[in-house]
């Protein structure tokens, strides 16, 4: 069995709500999410809600799947500057009656849009639950109301009106929402739908909810106020294929009946089952373009050649650390370095990292920071050139790169193995 984890589960991001416990911060995340993640096949990795965090979410990759869910309003000032005409007074209202969601979260707001606009940038499968969905519509230009009673349901009719949130009655709480025929929603729920109707009653937490959609989402529910309970992105929906972008306003995870595990309708766990159909496809089509380089045997020859460079660089190190000169005596063994550096002239990022941290200085390499100054031009150029180009010539030469860089991986791993199997044979031999 492979010890490399990533490889056999797929991880999928949860973001941690804070709360206060025993005069504490706590952060956790409800266990329904985890429960159907784990369930149908993949791992959730707990992001959690601490400052700084979301300068760090590299270190959370590999990514093949995030789910946002409950939490906070969203600081108004990632979507509209203005607070849609409420005064003063209704303002302060709203925040009276909705006091543990009224608490802005800055943090979590910069976790969650900088989750979120990574899985649309890399097309990670991304399902919002709640407050994810509003983040979801948030990060691709859309607009939330501040609060639905005081916007929406006093401009509708009587028999309109929606109660959107019950205090009273938090978990039983339920009201109609109208499906959008041949849409993911629509198929989940199907069996449950009378044959004149297309409506099922949902739970609700939530005094916000969309506003304007976002111009790439297309609606599935509707309440009957109007407002849009469910939306995704036709264009990347296909389970199968590792696609999912798809935001529910109520949370069909906890829709079971009283005092029971059992869920309302047969069609609540099937946006948890699709997600993590998408998820688990991605992470083989992720893993089917990554190729992990094998380290490489080295016969005794090469390991003397290795070490030889190897010590080039440490005397290189030391000399610019103590700032002494060079010693005579030690020319030949600093020439090993130069020579590697200068016929080394395609280095990653990485590989430049890991020699200047072994000594890699302009003390043995004079001539290849001038290749560094010429490769900085040429970026330059190309910089200027690309900057003239338009979107679709861009789309089209990232996609051509991107297919060269597969066909490179694949034929350095190729080279990489025959280099093996040959150092192999000489020492058998």
């Amino acid at each position: 069995m492979s010890s490399d984890l990533s490889v056999i589960l797929p991880r999928v991001l949860i973001v941690s709500r804070r709360s206060v416990r025993k005069n504490k911060f706590v952060d956790f995340v409800g266990e329904y999410h985890l429960d159907l993640i784990v369930g149908y096949g993949a791992v959730p990795v707990i992001v959690p809600r601490v400052s700084g965090v979301h300068m760090l979410l590299d270190s959370f990759e590999p990514i093949h799947g995030v789910l946002l869910c409950e939490g906070e309003d969203i600081d108004p000032s990632w979507y509209e500057e203005d607070t849609s005409g409420l005064s003063q007074e209704e303002l302060e209202e709203i925040r009276r009656l909705h006091a543990s969601d009224t608490a802005i979260d800055k943090e979590k707001d910069s976790i969650e849009l900088r989750l979120a606009k990574l899985c649309l940038e890399r097309n990670i499968p991304y399902m919002g639950i709640c407050r994810g969905s509003q983040v979801l519509n948030v990060a691709c230009g859309g607009t939330l109301f501040q609060d639905i009673g005081k916007e929406l349901s006093r401009k509708c009719p009587e028999s309109q009106r929606v109660v959107h949130i019950n205090y009273d009655d938090y978990d039983g709480h339920r009201h109609k929402v109208k499906i959008v025929e041949n849409t993911p929603l629509h198929n989940w729920f199907k069996d449950s739908l009378e044959e004149d109707k297309m409506e099922i009653l949902v739970n609700s937490y939530h005094h916000q909810g969309v506003k304007r959609l976002a111009q790439r989402f297309f609606p599935m529910a509707f309440a009957p106020d109007g407002l849009i309970e469910g939306f995704y992105d036709p264009d990347a929906y296909n389970p199968e294929e590792g696609k999912f972008i798809m935001g529910l306003q109520f949370h069909p995870e906890r829709m079971r009946k009283p005092d029971s595990d059992e869920f309302d309708y047969p069609g609540c766990p099937f946006a948890y089952k699709e997600f993590v159909k998408a998820v688990i496809a991605y992470q083989k089509k992720l893993n089917s373009i990554t190729c992990v380089q094998r380290p490489v045997k080295l016969n005794k020859e090469m390991e003397n050649k290795r070490k030889i460079i190897v010590r080039s660089f440490s005397l290189a190190k030391d000399m610019y650390a103590t700032g002494r000169g060079m010693n005579p005596s030690k020319a030949s063994e600093l020439e090993a370095g130069a020579d590697f550096l200068e016929s080394n002239t395609a280095l990653s990022v990485q590989q430049e990292k890991r020699l200047k941290q072994m000594g890699a200085t302009v003390r043995n390499a004079g001539s290849y920071i001038e290749r560094l100054k010429l490769n900085e031009e040429r970026e330059r150029m190309a910089r200027n050139v690309m900057a003239k180009m338009t979107v679709e010539q861009l789309s089209e030469l990232l996609t051509f790169y991107h297919t060269m860089g597969q066909i490179c991986s694949e034929v350095l791993e190729k080279k990489f193995h025959e280099l093996v199997v040959s150092n192999n044979d000489f020492v058998g031999s």
